[in-house]
């Protein structure tokens, strides 16, 4: 279940078959990220399309903007008091403002239908899931606070519309600050018909490269198939499935670096596979496709940045389903329940949503690899039987 977006069909992340791996108890498929088959260079994949992005624009808080028209300038939200186009810096800003002004309060006061009505995408069923918890478990949703923003604002072609911005924030804990995290957040309106949502936010471990301007002082967004990268942005989230389920052994290791969201989500969930093998269990993990958004810019190296999002699915199991002695969940999972009387006798489901933000080389760079660079998510799903 996913909030309507206005995308005709959204992208779901293609999927890289280098070796195949039996789940017969999950019924997962390394073949089940989308709809279309197709092959390339020997590598097994299936693909939605989407049209190329429309061009953005680069601006920074401090920096201009092209002139609203008429239209665009008095243009409203419907019901939630966000503008409807992000053509302008100023109405860029208003619905940034709107739309943490909004989310801000439903968290504080728990308003789960105030939340989720400027959420889509992967934000959507984080928030969703949040608010389940808060209801199930009186776990609070998170809180931030933000320092001031960096906007890279698309010029309005149709829709869908798009706009992003990069900008500390501070998670708020029982009144008390944290440390503040450098974070780009994407907005989208899907159609007219649709207000303003905030679709992901990733929390960045290193500046954004500069993006490429082009002579009207636009970003340079890239299409969906820029062959002119190291990897077309389509198979940046299946190449990075492929290790982070697989791990460094894959072929697709040489052509993504090292780190906590490849190798490093690799080493965790083969380490908890292994317990749970020493206990009599059967843990299994599938990172894959989601149908969320995917947007690109072109950097000024000649590389793309790729904001995308992906599914962790994970289950801990009794061999082959058999009934047996109720199966461990931890509370955040327990939560997300349909039920609280459901009890693991066969199995333990659980899934996690992520959102990334990956540097795509030039495809002429010596030696450069795909980089992860952001990242963020949390439990969206649970269930026990």
């Amino acid at each position: 279940m996913h909030r309507e977006t206005g995308r005709p069909d959204p992208v779901s992340c293609l999927n890289v078959i280098l070796r195949t791996r039996p789940r017969a108890s999950t019924g997962w498929a390394r073949t089940g990220w989308a709809r279309t088959g197709w092959t390339r260079t020997g590598w097994t994949r299936t693909a939605i399309g989407v049209a190329a992005l429309a061009a953005a624009t680069l601006l920074a808080i401090q920096g201009c903007a092209p002139a609203p028209s008429a239209d665009a300038a008095t243009a409203q939200g419907r019901g939630s008091g966000v503008p409807d186009y992000a053509q302008t810096l100023a109405q860029a800003q208003d619905t940034f403002t709107n739309i943490v002004r909004i989310s801000t309060a439903a968290a504080a006061s728990g308003d789960t239908t105030a939340g989720l009505s400027v959420a889509a995408d992967a934000q959507w069923a984080l928030a969703r899931a949040q608010y389940t918890a808060l209801t199930a478990a009186g776990t609070p949703v998170p809180v931030y606070r933000y320092g001031p923003p960096t906007y890279y604002i698309p010029a309005p072609d149709g829709y869908p519309q798009w706009f992003a911005v990069t900008v500390p924030r501070t998670p708020v804990v029982g009144g008390h600050p944290g440390a503040a995290v450098n974070t780009i957040m994407l907005f989208e309106k899907g159609k007219a018909k649709l207000g303003w949502t905030l679709a992901a936010a990733a929390a960045l471990d290193q500046p954004l490269p500069p993006v490429a301007v082009d002579s009207d002082g636009y970003a340079v967004a890239a299409p969906l198939t820029d062959g002119s990268v190291l990897l077309r942005p389509d198979v940046v989230g299946p190449t990075q499935a492929a290790v982070a389920d697989e791990g460094p052994a894959n072929p697709a290791a040489t052509v993504i670096s090292a780190g906590p969201q490849t190798t490093g989500l690799y080493a965790v969930q083969a380490a908890q596979a292994a317990a749970e093998q020493a206990r009599g269990l059967t843990y299994q993990w599938l990172l894959q496709g989601a149908d969320f958004a995917q947007f690109e810019l072109r950097l000024r190296d000649g590389g793309d940045l790729v904001i995308y999002g992906m599914s962790l699915n994970t289950t801990l199991e009794h061999p082959n389903l058999v009934k047996g002695a109720p199966l461990p969940a931890s509370a955040g999972i327990r939560a997300l329940f349909a039920a609280p009387t459901e009890v693991g006798y066969h199995a333990v489901y659980a899934n996690w949503t992520y959102q990334f933000a990956a540097i795509d080389p030039a495809a002429t760079a010596p030696h450069a690899k795909l980089t992860i660079i952001g990242a963020a998510g949390g439990l969206s799903y649970g269930h026990a039987y």
